[in-house]
């Protein structure tokens, strides 16, 4: 059986999983949480932050228990039971599957602020068009030109930085330094966390190294210390650029929530850093989004590979192209959701699967560390008890946090899963499936 080559260090492991949740994204959703948080964002992605490195060390001790792919549907799999990793699974698919349509939508949004008098529907339909056709034909050409276009994203993310320092420089009235942003309405809770409910978009990716199990040097180490280090450098990023941002824009009035730092690009940069920023955050919607549908469709491959879902659909490789066209054409087919969906909603929507699939994996420590081993004591137990507790305490108040559409569809979700669950285990008397993630 051939395996990958072991080649990858930890800084090359690190800097893919920055390059995956695709920093600017804190530009892209920067209005809807500051009408979400009323002018608090810094405060959102710190408890944001919080909640995902706990979840964070979660994932990086089932890395290092199970050093497999599959992420949280193998860590549940294997620590609990397989059926509720099916549910993990199920919650993961949630996210891959409709990633890539509110990636899309925020890109739309960002094109229609630019030329209002192009449908945003048009714009959306585009992305959908241009990616889906890409990835049908393969991927080579697009991944040769990633890491240029990945730089792109830190030029326009650090210069958006620097021109909000330099706007408020200018402003005499206004310190560079200040706990506004943080509080400025006082610490008003139930806001921060619905905000932080949505600021968890921007770290979804976090564990998506964990895929790179095969390729990389002493796994068993690296993979967990990557994890953690991506989500606190992420977290360091988020909080930064929300700051400055936030600072330069205290008001959380926008013309278009949607499509805020527009706004605040052409107030802090005027008409031509506004070109340059949504150049730089197409570029970054459109990688991303071309990512996350390959993502998708391996994923939908892999299940209906194995017998998850119908294999003659999702199991097969287009003869032409090598790549698995229904897949791709399915993650097309649900991104059209877009023409009627809002951003908040979208994102929220994702998290959904998020939260559920990061609290099975809190979960998946307390069995596998805590219950399934005879030795206790003060260390293991504040490790593997109490920090994986906050963490599945965090990820369920982020999750009750959400919109409450999102939050209807979400168990819509769930509920489709247990019904398909059971049909797929002869109403729950045998094991589903085990979903393999070879390399095909």
């Amino acid at each position: 059986m051939a395996h990958l080559q072991r080649t990858l260090t930890l800084g090359s492991v690190v800097l893919f999983g920055i390059a995956y949740m695709t920093p600017v994204i804190v530009l892209g959703t920067f209005g809807i949480l500051a009408d979400v948080t009323q002018g608090q964002v810094p405060a959102a992605y710190v408890a944001a932050a919080l909640a995902m490195l706990f979840t964070a060390f979660s994932y990086a001790r089932m890395a290092a228990a199970f050093p497999v792919a599959g992420s949280a549907y193998s860590y549940v799999r294997k620590a609990i039971s397989p059926k509720l990793g099916f549910l993990a699974g199920w919650a993961v698919l949630l996210d891959y599957l409709f990633l890539p349509m509110a990636i899309w939508l925020i890109g739309a949004a960002y094109l229609h602020s630019a030329f209002p008098a192009v449908p945003q529907a048009l714009w959306v339909l585009t992305f959908i068009g241009v990616t889906t056709a890409i990835n049908v034909v393969g991927l080579r050409l697009a991944k040769t030109v990633n890491g240029a276009l990945m730089l792109v994203q830190f030029l326009v993310l650090i210069a958006f930085v620097a021109l909000c320092v330099h706007y408020v420089l200018g402003d005499a009235s206004r310190p560079l330094w200040s706990l506004e942003p943080f509080f400025a309405d006082g610490l008003n809770l139930p806001l921060i966390m619905s905000g932080a409910a949505i600021a968890c978009y921007s770290f979804l990716g976090f564990d998506a190294v964990s895929t790179l199990t095969e390729e990389t040097h002493e796994p068993r180490k690296t993979i967990p210390r990557a994890i953690l280090l991506i989500t606190l450098l992420g977290g360091l990023i988020f909080i930064a650029t929300s700051y400055f941002v936030q600072l330069a824009h205290p008001s959380s009035v926008f013309q278009s929530t949607d499509a805020a730092a527009y706004e605040i690009a052409r107030n802090i940069g005027g008409d031509v850093f506004v070109s340059i920023f949504l150049i730089g955050l197409i570029v970054g919607q459109f990688t991303s989004g071309l990512a996350a549908q390959a993502s998708a469709s391996r994923l939908l491959f892999a299940m209906g590979r194995d017998g998850v879902l119908p294999q003659w659909l999702f199991g097969r490789l287009s003869e032409r192209f090598g790549t698995p066209v229904g897949s791709i054409l399915l993650c097309a087919t649900v991104a059209l959701l877009a023409l009627k969906l809002d951003v908040t909603t979208s994102t929220s929507f994702i998290n959904f699967g998020a939260f559920l699939a990061f609290s099975l994996v809190n979960l998946s420590v307390i069995f596998h560390y805590w219950l399934g081993s005879p030795q206790r004591g003060l260390g293991r137990s504040v490790q593997y008890l109490g920090f994986p507790a906050v963490g599945l305490f965090a990820t369920l108040w982020l999750m009750i946090s959400l919109d409450p559409l999102a939050m209807t569809l979400g168990v819509c979700w769930l509920a489709l899963g247990l019904v398909y669950l059971g049909w797929l285990t002869g109403g729950f008397r045998r094991q589903p499936p085990e979903l393999s993630f070879e390399e095909a």
